[in-house]
C-alpha cells in the first residue's frame, strides 16, 4: 500500500515539474500584464518584448529597451528565448538576436529610446527611409543602449 502510494505520489511530482519547465513563451495580456524592468503596464503592441528562462519562467517587458536594462543588469545566460514586438506586425513577437532594430526619433517608445524592433531588414530600412533613423543588430542595440 504504501509502495503504491509513493509511486503516485513520484509520477505526480515528476508530471508537475516537466509541465511546469516549459520553455515557450505566453502571450502578453496587454493591459494587465506589468513590466518585469520599470513595473508599468504592458499596452504597446509595437513594442513590447520577453524572454522566458531555460527552467520556463516568464518575463515581459512594456518596451524593448526595459528587457536590455534587464539583462544588462542580471544575465543572459540562463535565457531560452528572447522575443521583441515586429513593428511591422502589431502583436506578433519574433527573435530579437535575428531582428533588425531601428532607433528613429520620429517613432516613440514607451520608455523613450525610439527603439522599434523588425522580424525583416527591409521592412526596418523601408521605415528608416520614411523616419530616419540609424539600424542595428541584436549585439549592437545592446551595445549602445549601455553606452548611455
Amino acid at each position: 500500500m504504501k509502495t503504491k502510494f509513493l509511486k503516485l505520489f513520484l509520477g505526480t511530482i515528476v508530471l508537475l515539474l516537466t509541465i511546469s519547465c516549459k520553455v515557450a513563451p505566453e502571450a502578453i495580456e496587454y493591459g494587465k500584464d506589468q513590466c518585469a524592468f520599470c513595473k508599468m503596464n504592458i499596452v504597446d503592441k509595437t513594442h513590447a518584448a520577453q524572454f522566458v528562462t531555460t527552467k520556463g519562467k516568464q518575463f515581459k517587458f512594456d518596451a524593448i529597451e526595459c528587457m536590455i536594462n534587464y539583462i544588462g543588469q542580471n544575465s543572459e545566460e540562463n535565457i531560452a528565448l528572447l522575443l521583441v514586438a515586429d513593428f511591422g506586425n502589431p502583436g506578433e513577437m519574433t527573435d530579437a538576436e535575428t531582428a533588425t532594430y531601428l532607433i528613429s526619433t520620429a517613432i516613440k517608445s514607451p520608455m523613450g529610446a525610439y527603439l522599434s524592433a523588425f522580424s525583416e531588414k527591409k521592412t526596418a530600412k523601408d521605415v528608416q527611409q520614411k523616419n530616419s533613423g540609424e539600424i542595428y543588430t541584436w549585439e549592437t542595440v545592446k551595445q549602445k543602449l549601455s553606452d548611455k
